[in-house]
């Protein structure tokens, strides 16, 4: 059966729920959150949370069974991938990074220049049955995905608390109303800045990230206009303030034609609009945890922090030479609040600071959003690391040649400098700490070689 997205769009607001399981839910919020607005007809419940954790991690509901949410969205990455853009389960090249899922309970809207979908019960279709990039691949396997559920005997008791009473409750939209319900349980707010802020502890943030958060909130730099209030973006909606602007800037990162292009097909705000000055407009990403999500901007063009204050500095990027060449801050489309600043060394180090202030260390191991099957925490680092030649190699010839050959995709990897074998580092950091590597074809990892692999890569990689 092919399912298209206009249908299962139709059929989402068609079907019956029923009444979902458990009483009513208690939220677990940091200091200074608000309760999340949740759509009437998807109720939260502890059942239906922990049905959508399940889910979330479950590759079996991708077409080829290769891929989940959690493929684009780690845990340890603040629940983005690391990439410039993804890569679907079938091999697609996605056309823009993956947004952090931190705190979208939070957000009217989503995705980066779409302003049509305002649910998060919306927004998941897309990933699960976009045919162009193929992300989940779902579209013609929709049937065999809940099937291969079904089968799986661990979740007939998930489905039936969480949706007690239905006589079938394996159906699309129960995945798709638990997995959401999940997502909306990943709120980030216990970081250095936030225990200043609103735990009164004085010393939460160093005296350079303290510095640092003054400029930010200054005239000067102006950061704090787009990323402001809780979630640091001009788009929060709460369940005592339900409405919000679909707020979306173009930052003068491309001028490629010096009327402010864009490269084609990646445009922005205009796909949807059509109005000339939508040109390269995106939704304002949250700056939480943005010390885990490089590389930044819709296209992971910036590939660190600096890179970020360069551009705004600049008053837009300029790109002195190559097919999108062009100075953005001459950009007819650009907001006049990225005008350019002087930045000194040591308010580039104060700026950064206090970015990375912003950083929550508990989400990163909170085993409310990790994977069931699969543990996600690494233990201290040894004395000594462990050995690539004498721990790692063994692990490395029996585990991940298949992929890691002369013959295969995984070998034409350019690894062209130092940062570059760091990137590819903190991938299959991802990967394995999300138990997705090796692939299914691959020889599996024991929980020995795992924990060494991890430790490989967390504290001795490379070496």
């Amino acid at each position: 059966m092919r399912w298209t997205l206009l249908a299962i769009v139709s059929c989402s607001a068609l079907f019956s729920l029923g009444c979902s399981g458990g009483p009513t839910y208690k939220w677990q919020l940091p200091e200074g959150f608000p309760e999340p607005l949740v759509p009437a007809d998807n109720p939260m419940s502890d059942a239906k949370v922990e049905l959508g954790r399940n889910l979330f991690y479950e590759k079996k509901l991708s077409g080829n069974q290769t891929y989940a949410c959690s493929s684009c969205h780690h845990q340890r990455a603040a629940f983005t991938d690391s990439n410039l853009t993804p890569i679907g389960s079938t091999g697609h090249q996605l056309p823009r990074n993956a947004m952090s899922l931190v705190n979208v309970a939070y957000e009217p809207f989503f995705m980066w220049a779409n302003p049509v979908l305002n649910t998060l019960e919306q927004q998941i279709l897309v990933p699960m049955f976009s045919d162009a990039p193929v992300e989940l691949g779902m579209s013609n396997f929709v049937d065999d995905a809940l099937g291969r559920v079904k089968a799986d005997a661990k979740y007939a008791p998930l489905f039936t608390k969480a949706y007690p009473g239905q006589v079938d409750p394996v159906t699309l939209n129960n995945v798709t109303m638990a997995m959401t319900s999940f997502v909306r349980t990943i709120v980030s707010g216990s970081s250095p800045y936030d225990k200043f802020t609103y735990g009164n502890d004085t010393t939460a943030m160093s005296d350079s990230a303290q510095r640092g958060m003054d400029l930010f909130f200054t005239e000067k730099f102006d950061c704090y206009h787009c990323h402001a209030g809780t979630t640091f973006t001009t788009a929060f909606v709460s369940k005592n303030s339900p409405n919000a602007p679909r707020d979306f800037r173009n930052t003068g990162l491309y001028n490629i034609d010096g009327n402010g292009g864009y490269p084609p097909n990646n445009v922005g705000l205009i796909e949807f609009t059509a109005f000339a000055n939508d040109m390269g407009k995106y939704k304002i990403p949250t700056l939480r945890n943005v010390e885990l999500t490089a590389p930044y901007f819709h296209d992971g063009s910036a590939a660190t922090l600096d890179d970020v204050l360069d551009n705004y500095a600049h008053g837009g990027r300029l790109i002195a030479s190559g097919p999108f060449m062009g100075d953005g801050s001459k950009s007819p489309h650009r907001d006049p609040l990225v005008k350019g600043f002087m930045l000194a060394d040591g308010e580039r180090a104060d700026m950064i600071a206090f970015l990375k202030s912003l950083t929550d260390t508990e989400l990163l191991s909170n085993p409310r959003f990790s994977n069931p099957s699969c543990p996600n925490d690494l233990p201290a680092c040894p004395g000594t690391p462990p050995s690539y030649q004498t721990d790692i190699a063994p692990i490395i010839e029996h585990s991940c040649l298949s992929c890691h050959d002369t013959d295969k995709v995984a070998s034409a990897r350019l690894l062209t400098d130092y940062n570059s074998l760091f990137t590819l580092r903190t991938q299959i950091l991802n990967q394995v700490s999300d138990c997705s590597m090796p692939p299914p074809e691959g020889a599996p990892l024991t929980d020995t070689e795992r924990a060494t692999l991890l430790g490989w890569l967390a504290c001795g990689a490379p070496q």
